[in-house]
């Protein structure tokens, strides 16, 4: 029976495809580091492995074996050369995989991972797929949309206020986006078949594009009042970031993203690869955050 090994299992992407693996009936080792999350993937019928991603023996260990391996390398918003930090985790990853050399891996990457310089946060996916395509093996380059999941964290703001801020700007500008565990989905069908070529790119965004203000209707809708999107004045964007937890140098690459997520370059990758949609509407994600939302509504 194949086995399938997912990292980061605790993470949005990560718990959709080991929860649908499991339900498949497929054989799962699920990798993470948080020993305290282990007993609800045992209960899921996973076989759990610990590993820190930026330590070669234990990521190693964790792909010993596996047919199929589903990796992501996340930026950490505290770390001080947030990059570099992403590269020690790429080199790790490519050097482990190299060894235990699975069938197929499956990275989960991001939209505009193919460009080579002023992405921000996103450079770091891009150095992900540049070590990861030199391994010799057969890699899909999953390059997800923005997660819907992540407008969570204007809740508590938005609760209080009514306002919605964005970043995106202008506010009727559409983007891509994409809910978590319709990512997760889409990675198990390849996960579970045989890869088509050595080297591949997908794009998973969501059934539609939307705009911070369909956004902002959405959050209305929910809450059962008026929610006003504005665009978050430039000048306050990294102080906004820090103030919600960010180091300075990852809340620069997160600025640096948005000018260039403005500018229409985040993205489908022009001619190459192909664009899976999910089934997840905005309507559909929020609804699923609703705990979230009342846990904000009564901080």
């Amino acid at each position: 029976m194949p086995l399938y090994v997912v990292f980061g299992a605790t993470g949005k992407i990560g718990r959709a495809t080991v929860e649908m693996l499991c339900r498949q009936g497929e054989q799962v080792r699920a990798v993470f580091h948080d020993v305290s999350q282990s007993e609800r993937f045992k209960q899921l019928g996973c076989e759990i492995a610990h590993a820190d991603l930026r330590d070669l023996n234990t990521v190693t260990a964790a792909t010993r074996g596996a047919d199929a391996v589903q990796i992501i390398c996340p930026p950490s918003a505290t770390a001080i050369q947030p990059l570099q930090d992403m590269a020690d985790i790429a080199d790790v990853l490519s050097q482990a995989l190299i060894v235990t050399r699975p069938k197929l891996v499956v990275a989960i990457s991001d939209y505009g991972a193919h460009l080579a310089f002023g992405t921000g946060v996103t450079m770091g996916f891009h150095t992900l797929e540049s070590r990861l395509g030199k391994m010799g093996l057969p890699v899909i380059f999953l390059r997800s949309a923005e997660h819907m999941e992540n407008w969570k964290r204007t809740f508590a703001f938005v609760a209080k206020t009514g306002i919605l801020p964005s970043m995106h700007h202008p506010l009727v500008k559409l983007f891509p986006t994409v809910s978590a565990q319709d990512v997760g989905i889409v990675s198990v069908g390849f996960l579970t078949s045989a890869p088509r070529k050595s080297i591949e790119v997908v794009h998973v965004e969501g059934p539609k594009r939307y705009t911070a203000v369909d956004v902002a209707q959405v959050l209305g809708a929910m809450a059962n009042r008026e929610v006003v999107a504005v665009e978050a004045p430039r000048t306050e964007w990294i102080s906004r970031l820090t103030k919600a937890g960010s180091g300075e140098a990852y809340a620069g690459l997160v600025a640096e993203l948005y000018d260039t997520h403005n500018r229409g370059l985040i993205d489908v990758e022009p001619s190459v690869g192909e664009t899976r949609f999910g089934t997840t509407t905005l309507e559909g994600a929020f609804d699923r955050l609703k705990s979230a939302w009342h846990e904000a509504t009564v901080s």
